[in-house]
């Protein structure tokens, strides 16, 4: 891994982006706690929840705004001092279905914290945003090709049907790792710095997207003091669909960085994957929330609830080590042994033994000894 000429030049401004976010966005929490407790805006404790107290959600409303203020600022501040190369492959288009698709993201998913919308309804809009950023520009023209020298080409229906599935399916992974304090805006803030520093390499170049990765990264930041356990707010739909959304662009714009996202993301996206074959296995919906996801199994293994986050923690960070170190084709490898791994330990014990609902008991989650 070696970085752009002139990176020295890049970091004064991403540390700046991420330290403005991170402030406002540690500022604003406490203010929309306040107010979604006003309206009753809450996750209530239920047998599938570890939360055994009403908590606050739509704490990603901070987290939007931190990052649009931030980042859109300094979009603008860039194009008049040129603190950092703009990319000539990126079009004011791409950046516009960045900003306007992420604050449509959290304005949809707040809808769903105020009313609790069904499944198929959020996933309707997640379709819509998609769409909309595709219209706006955003695709994803090529992939490497693991099974072979260059890369593979998406054009037409396939670009279209390819990028769509990608915005939706990193939308779904970041909502459905969202289980435990702290946990999806922790591996959220992990991927925004790695997709920051790959965007800094020779192998990308892209110093501008990775200053928005940092703006991500700072917004996240402040947010996690306020979310770590013990939490006293949660991301909510809002948080969850618009970090999703942004990671999933941001991981396009440019030169497509799909492969490092898939690698550093690998565990949600992975959970996402093996906990839906499991449900349609058993001949259930997709959508049906239960307690099988990897945080859970760690918690069945008895560590406690910080240790549990802390330990995904861990994982993220050896598999954002990688995708710095390895090739692109090398990380689609890396990326389908880590897919192969976890589906032995997510999916094989579910069809035998795994048979006890008094282990997924909240209470069970209480302490953190």
């Amino acid at each position: 891994m070696s970085f752009i000429e002139g990176v020295d030049a890049s970091i004064g401004p991403s540390i700046a982006v991420f330290v403005v976010a991170a402030l406002i966005s540690l500022t604003l929490t406490p203010l929309v706690r306040r107010v979604v407790l006003r309206h009753d805006i809450v996750d209530l404790p239920d047998a599938r929840r570890v939360n055994t107290a009403p908590m606050p959600r739509a704490g990603g409303l901070a987290v939007a705004a931190a990052f649009l203020v931030s980042a859109a600022g300094f979009v603008a501040l860039n194009a008049r001092s040129d603190l950092v190369p703009e990319p000539l492959n990126i079009q004011a288009t791409d950046l516009l279905a960045l900003f306007l698709g992420g604050a449509l993201a959290a304005a949809l998913g707040a809808i769903d914290d105020l009313f609790d919308l069904r499944a198929r309804w959020q996933l309707a809009g997640q379709v819509v945003l998609a769409c909309l950023a595709v219209v706006l520009g955003i695709g994803i023209e090529t992939v490497a090709n693991p099974f072979g020298p260059g890369v593979i080409r998406f054009q037409g229906i396939f670009l279209v049907g390819f990028t769509v599935f990608w915005i939706v399916g990193m939308i779904n992974s970041i909502n459905w790792i969202d289980g435990l304090d702290g946990l999806s805006s922790g591996v959220a803030l992990i991927a925004a710095v790695t997709l920051g520093l790959i965007s800094l390499t020779t192998q990308v170049g892209q110093p501008l997207i990775a200053v928005l990765c940092f703006a991500l990264a700072g917004s996240l930041a402040g947010f996690l003091r306020w979310n770590f356990h013990p939490a006293t707010i949660f991301l909510g739909t809002s948080g969850v669909q618009f970090v999703g959304y942004t990671l999933a662009v941001l991981s396009i714009l440019g030169s497509a960085k799909v492969a490092v996202a898939l690698l550093v993301l690998g565990v949600p996206i992975i959970d996402t994957f093996w906990i839906i074959v499991r449900r349609l296995a058993e001949g259930g919906s997709p959508f049906t929330p239960d307690r099988t996801h990897i945080h859970h199994r760690l918690l069945d293994l008895g560590l406690s609830h910080a240790r549990t986050v802390l330990a995904i923690y861990a994982i993220c960070i050896v598999l954002a080590a990688l995708s710095l170190l390895l090739s692109e084709v090398t990380q689609v490898y890396a990326f389908l042994g880590v897919f192969v791994v976890s589906g032995l330990v997510l999916f094989g014990p579910t069809r035998g033994a795994f048979q006890r609902p008094e282990e997924l008991e909240a209470r069970s989650y209480d302490q953190d000894g």
